[in-house]
């Protein structure tokens, strides 16, 4: 891959990671809640999610499924349905928990997986990967190689834009210390998870 065409895709990655989405949600309300060290276990959950899906592609499955209307509607709607219960479990969270000095605790394991969950029920993903890669490779090239540098590129990227968000979502809730605040805020990510989940729903394959 030569350096034009990388420059082009790691703009398209930046911009593609800067988007607000479920994932983007999930890091934010995680370095509210939870605190950086803990939040940064979920990001590297968002990323193992994402690269299984890179890896579909690698393999030319992400084609298949991005163009099968079963295979999207079952990953479609398992989104759909976990999306919308995170925004009512969210609803439903003690926001007095919250109100501490110290971030709420919780498992690295349980954030991890939750985190690998978000992105592998987001059939946008795939979609997304499937229609952008293809347009960056180079037929006479490695396909392999060429693809594990996109998808190294792209988890890179995604990392270190989910590590902003988390780190200022942390730094943001050393001042928010109201249970009346939280339980506001608790409200909001709720409504944004379920919002993504009803955006998911109208998605068409």
């Amino acid at each position: 891959m030569n350096i034009e065409i990388w420059v082009a895709y790691f703009s398209a990655t930046i911009i593609y990671s800067l988007i607000p989405g479920s994932g983007t949600i999930n890091s934010i309300n995680n370095g509210m809640v939870y605190g950086l060290r803990k939040s940064v276990i979920s990001i590297l959950g968002l990323q193992l999610g994402l690269a299984f899906y890179i890896v579909l592609i690698g393999m030319g499955v992400g084609a298949v499924i991005s163009q099968s209307a079963i295979a999207f509607t079952v990953i479609k709607w398992v989104g759909v349905t976990y999306l919308i219960w995170l925004g009512i479990k969210k609803f439903q969270e003690n926001a007095i928990t919250h109100s501490v000095s110290a971030p709420l605790e919780t498992s690295e394991w349980r954030l991890f997986r939750k985190a690998i969950v978000v992105n592998l029920t987001n059939p946008k993903t795939v979609i997304f990967f499937a229609a952008l890669l293809p347009q960056f490779l180079n037929p006479t090239g490695s396909q392999n190689l060429q693809i594990i540098q996109m998808g190294v590129t792209t988890i890179l990227v995604d990392t270190c834009v989910m590590l902003i968000y988390v780190i200022l979502a942390a730094k943001l809730s050393s001042y928010i210390r109201s249970p009346r605040i939280l339980k506001k805020l608790n409200r909001i990510f709720g409504s944004m998870f379920i919002s993504c989940g009803i955006l998911l729903a109208a998605a068409k394959a």
